[in-house]
């Protein structure tokens, strides 16, 4: 089984699609990536997900990445003691650390790192954004404010903070326990919520161990700001606009995608459009148009993967949603203008022999009638370099280590197959010729670009590019030893 378009599928699992029959319908649609969402449902639930797509991993024969979405800390209103209440435009309303039940004038917020930080001004924003309100006056207890934005309030609301930094980690209790159990169970990739700082990543990886890569989720202004060192401390990042949409005006968020999908490309590490992008699917088993656009454009942008969350989880048209997306990619990938911005967006980054080893071999395929690029590797690194270059043909991704393999399927244009542990450069192209023709990228009659280092098993040594036939008769009156 292979994909016939580049960028990859993340979904996400819930109650519509939780046994192992609907998952392997997701797979077969064109999900890459499983997508298990820590905020909702426990730890049984997970793991039972789990071994569903590892068994369906076992069926199709194809590796299959799994990504832990932790929920991150979740700053909310009290309760009231009567009820919803209206707040109009110039109330006022007081925010404070008494537990005492709310009324028409104050509400618990049990956050006390949000009154430290908190200044004159500053805007604080409930129910995603829905009612605004400017504080006056605070205190380390208490902040009083003004509504600039009518609307409802009622219990537990969210609340989100845009103009401030706030004192607090991005991995809450439950994160952490949550981390330890998505590491144990064997998750591919972490996605790290409430990401401000680079400090924060570096927490999480210290925590994973190595267990897991992990991805930097960008939703808050911090985090856009910090961005450059976020993005060298993370191993891929996710363009999360749901938050980032409240935070931030809403027509600023399509030019900070374009940009941070750029910045991810530049650094080969890869990227995630997330958050609504075929929303009314959750009901409908057509998209809007709008829709269809937003996930084009992601597309054309050079995103790795674009990702459903609710449409797949809780949705009545999970498979149509995959479908969908699977078509505005192949639809999109095929529009000769694609290959136009694709490359015209390309940066060139030659700081060692591997970043001149993948140029050549992006070059190679441009220029020769090859079928794909073979590139084995023992850490990713390759892979991801090669990715980075976006090229005309097929990545087949070779490694002896399946973990390895299971991270790599996020990347664009990336087709991973196992091989056994190899010692010579002649086992490499072999093995690569014969991946070549058992997924029908190339028959006999064609040529492969392969890559790989010598001494093999070592990450780091890619410094072979050979144009090898995919006729085995061929290799072997070409190398005789």
């Amino acid at each position: 089984m292979r994909r016939h378009r580049n960028v990859k599928i993340v979904a996400t699992l819930g109650p519509a699609s939780s046994t192992k029959e609907m998952i392997r319908a997701l797979f077969d649609a064109g999900a890459d990536v499983f997508r298990l969402n820590m905020s909702h449902g426990n730890h049984e639930d997970h793991r039972e997900r789990y071994n569903a797509i590892r068994a369906v991993e076992t069926e199709t024969g194809r590796p299959i990445a799994i990504l832990a979405d932790l929920q991150g800390p979740k700053l909310r209103v009290g309760q009231f003691a009567a009820g919803p209440h209206e707040l109009g435009v110039g109330d006022r309303f007081r925010f404070d650390l008494n537990s005492a039940p709310g009324d028409a004038t104050r509400v618990q917020l049990p956050h006390p790192e949000i009154f430290q930080a908190l200044v004159p001004n500053s805007e604080l924003l409930v129910n995603d954004g829905k009612i605004r309100l400017s504080v006056n006056e605070c205190g380390p207890d208490f902040a009083e404010c003004t509504v600039t934005v009518a609307g409802t309030i009622s219990d537990r609301k969210g609340v989100n903070v845009p103009d401030v930094v706030l004192p607090l980690a991005a991995l809450s209790d439950k994160d952490r326990a949550d981390l330890e159990f998505a590491c144990e169970l064997g998750v591919d990739w972490l996605a790290l919520s409430f990401v401000q700082r680079a400090q924060d990543v570096l927490e999480a990886k210290e925590l994973a161990r190595g267990r897991a890569a992990v991805i930097s989720k960008i939703e808050k202004p911090a985090a856009v700001n910090a961005f450059e060192e976020i993005l060298t401390a993370s191993d891929g990042i996710m363009v999360a606009r749901g938050d980032l949409g409240v935070e931030l005006p809403v027509h600023s968020v399509p030019p900070i995608q374009k940009r941070l999908v750029r910045k991810c490309r530049a650094a080969a590490k890869p990227v995630i459009v997330a958050t609504q992008m075929l929303e009314s699917m959750i009901e409908s088993p057509v998209p809007t148009r709008a829709e269809v656009s937003d996930v084009a454009n992601a597309i054309y942008e050079g995103t790795d993967a674009v990702m459903l969350s609710a449409e797949s989880a809780a949705g009545s048209f999970p498979i149509q949603a995959v479908q969908t997306m699977d078509n505005v990619a192949r639809s999109v990938e095929a529009d000769p203008n694609y290959r136009n911005i694709i490359e015209a967006a390309r940066q060139a980054e030659l700081h060692s022999v591997a970043d001149a080893i993948v140029t050549a071999s992006r070059e190679i395929a441009e220029t020769t009638d090859v079928a794909a690029i073979c590139a084995f590797s023992q850490s990713g690194k390759t892979l991801r370099l090669i990715a980075r270059e976006r090229p005309r043909v097929p990545i087949i991704a070779l490694s002896p280590i399946e973990t390895v393999l299971r991270q790599m399927t996020l990347l664009w244009g990336t087709h991973c197959v196992m091989t056994p542990r190899l010692y010579r450069f002649k086992e490499a192209v072999v093995n690569a010729t014969r991946a070549a023709r058992d997924f029908g990228f190339a028959d006999e009659t064609r040529q492969v670009v392969v890559i790989a280092g010598v001494p093999f098993n070592v990450p780091g040594t890619t410094n072979i590019v050979r144009i090898a036939p995919c006729d085995e008769r061929l290799i072997y009156a070409s190398d005789p030893e």
